[in-house]
This record gives structure tokens, sequence and C-alpha cells, in this order.
């Protein structure tokens, strides 16, 4: 029976409309900037906005979803009487994932004759929204609630993420790079090509010269990696540079006829870590 609903976090990078046409339930992780102290909720400020405060100068932090929140969430589901499959933000980049856990476990007592599954997707932004969205076709197709975790299960490690950052800033920030190849990169235009691995970590793979060949870079993995080519679900993700992901779906479709499913932004809880001009490729794979 399909007496359950899913549920994940606004790490998805999907946006509340399509999240509510999907039938899926989310809770928000949330960010602040240091110059004025205010929480804001993923969804809760214009991307573009967002975008254009970090090109300024901006410093945000962001903010895992605690026990509390994923309770109160939980509970208004399993009062109705439906069970919950929640996919989660990675525990490799967030704490969030465990918070749902200790939640789910708490909630076990109040409502002993439902269940809460709990699925670590190992992903973030849009491949996280790309394993949502793979697992919602599968509960469409009538799958009950341990089939669409298991399938989620089986499927997260096949989902690809690849992607770039335009200013090494971010990544040195984050102390992903150290400040010196962050300020000799800059001078010689070098465009790290990233990947998010088997453990949910985010992992710097190489190194491109200029924006056009980190670029490209992405669709070679896409060539090198992608299940099915021609018909395979692909979404794409930006920091406020669309030009950039038109022009990656363009290649795309170009190589092998593809046509890109979801482009969208990259919300501030995961841009507040990789900066404008972050683009990102997500799609099914052989391996990670």
């Amino acid at each position: 029976m399909n007496d359950y609903i899913i549920f994940t976090d606004s790490a998805c990078d999907i946006n509340e409309g399509t999240l509510m046409e999907w039938g899926v339930e989310y809770a928000q992780l949330s960010f602040s900037f240091e110059d004025d102290g205010k929480t804001y909720s993923n969804y809760e400020m214009p991307f573009r906005d967002f975008y254009q405060r970090m090109r300024k100068g901006g410093v945000s932090k962001t903010s895992a979803i605690n026990v509390d929140a994923f309770k109160e969430r939980f509970a208004l589901y399993l009062q109705k009487g439906l069970d919950i499959l929640y996919i989660g933000f990675s525990f490799g980049l967030s704490t969030t994932v465990n918070s749902a856990r200790i939640a789910a476990d708490e909630l076990k007592e109040s409502y002993p004759d439902r269940k809460i599954i709990i699925v670590d997707s190992l992903c973030a932004s849009a491949g996280e929204g790309l394993l949502v969205y793979l697992t919602v076709r599968k509960k469409l197709d009538g799958a009950a609630i341990e089939e669409a975790a298991k399938f989620a299960e089986d499927t997260k490690l096949h989902i690809c993420h690849w992607f770039t950052v335009d200013d090494l800033v971010y990544l040195k920030r984050g102390g992903r790079i150290s400040p010196t190849v962050a300020f000799v990169g800059g001078l010689l235009g070098v465009k790290p090509v990233l990947h998010v691995d088997n453990d949910g970590h985010l992992v710097n793979v190489t190194k491109t010269r200029g924006r056009l060949n980190s670029i490209n870079a992405l669709a070679d993995k896409y060539d090198e990696l992608c299940l099915d080519k021609e018909n395979g679900t692909v979404f794409i993700s930006h920091g406020d540079c669309i030009e950039d992901a038109e022009r990656l779906a363009g290649i795309l479709k170009k190589r092998h006829g593809v046509r890109v499913d979801i482009t969208t932004y990259v919300g501030p809880v995961i841009g507040a870590h990789s900066g404008p001009g972050t683009l990102a490729l997500f799609f099914v794979g052989r391996e990670r």
C-alpha cells in the first residue's frame, strides 16, 4: 500500500512548487550572513539576491536541521496515519540526516504502529533531488515503503555529481583547498572539477584552465559514466550562472540528443560553501 509520504530537506535544491507536484514534503535548513545576524530558511531569500550579497563580500554560514524540527514535521504526518520515507542530505556534509534518525527513534514510542525509514542519500544539491525524483517515480509505480527505500539505497551510489566553481575563495574558506592554491589558481584561471564520492564527501578530482574547459570537463564525465546517454534523467544546478547551465545543456544535447529535465539554482545552504558561478551536473551512472 502507498500509505506513506516521501520526505526530504531543502538541501536537495528542488524548488517548493516542484516538490509539491511530486507529493514530497521537506524540512528547511537555514543560513545567515555575518553582517546582519538574521537567520533565513533556504527558500526565504530570493536566490539572485543571495548570490549578489556574496559577490559583494557577504559571508554566509549554514545550519543543519535539528532533532526537534524533524520531530515536529514528522509528527504532522504520523498523526494522519502515514508512514515516512526520509531521503536526506549526505552525512558526509551535514549532521541533518543524523538529526532525522534521532527524531525517528524518539517518535517510535508515541507512534508504535508507524514506520519511519531514514535513507542517507550520500548526495547533495540536485543530486539529492534526483534521487528523490527517481524514488517518487518508484512509488508512483506502486512500490511499498520498504521497496522504495531499498530502491533509494541501491540507487544512491549511482547518482553522479560533477561540478565546477568559478571562484576558489569559497573552497578555501571551507578548507577544501589551501590559501596558496586558491591564490595561484586565481591568478592562472584554474577551475577545479569536483564530485561527491561514495562516502558523501566533496572531493577535488582534477583542474582545468578556464571556464569553458571546466564546462566541457563536466560533459566529458557524462560521456564516461552515464548509463543511458540518450534518454537518461539529467539535472543541472547553478549558482546564478544560467548562461553556463544552458551552455552545458547545449553540449549534452549536441553530443547525445539528451534533454536536461530540470535546471535549478544551487540554493543558499549549498551555495554558501561553493559560491556564485557554481555549475553542477547530475545523472545516473555506472558508478560515481
